[in-house]
Formats: structure tokens, sequence, C-alpha cells
């Protein structure tokens, strides 16, 4: 399981108020069905936002929702579904924008 670096974006936050998320996520996450799984534990949690492939090989992933569900998906982005390899989380708060969906693009 990855460590993940974060901006102050606390799991212990209680605040029902709604945040946005940037994580970039490396390791052995392409090709692993890591977006799909990332979609499905964000559609369980509430969270909307995307998940995406980058030219680099990283994940990004964009999660908006209450500060208690952003939290659970960033731990879970640490270990990500059976046949990835996560080797680093990078996150960072961005300005809440109301989404309706997770998407895969």
């Amino acid at each position: 399981m990855a460590d993940v670096m974060t901006d102050g974006l606390g799991a212990e936050l209680e605040d029902e108020s709604r945040i946005c998320c940037r994580c970039l996520v490396e390791g052995r996450v392409q090709g692993v069905y890591f977006r799909s799984a990332a979609r499905e534990q964000a559609l369980r949690l509430g969270v909307a936002g995307y998940a995406r492939n980058l030219p680099d090989g990283r994940v990004e992933v964009l999660a908006c929702g209450t500060p208690a569900a952003v939290a659970q998906l960033r731990d879970w982005l640490c270990s990500g579904p059976p046949m990835a390899r996560v080797s680093a989380v990078t996150c960072e708060s961005r300005e809440y924008r109301p989404w309706s969906v997770f998407s895969t693009n």
C-alpha cells in the first residue's frame, strides 16, 4: 500500500461541506481495471468526478463529495484493484465544482 501525501485534507474532517481533491496515482495502474474499479468505489461512496489515464502511465482522479467520502476514496486509491501495484498517490485540493457523475474517460 502506498503512502498518501496531501495538502491538508485529513480523514479526520467531519464537516459535511463538499470538497474536490485531485489525485495522481503512480505504479502499475493502467491496464489493470483501475479506472473502472475507482468508479465503482466512488459510486459506492457517493463521490463524483473522474478517473483518466495519463500519457506518462499515471492515473488522474478527481473526487468531489463530502470530506469523509473523498478521504475514503483517497485511502482506496493507495491499493486500488487486485491487479494494480500502487507506488505513490499525491493529492491536492481543488475548488469545489458540482459533478453529477463519476466518469472514466
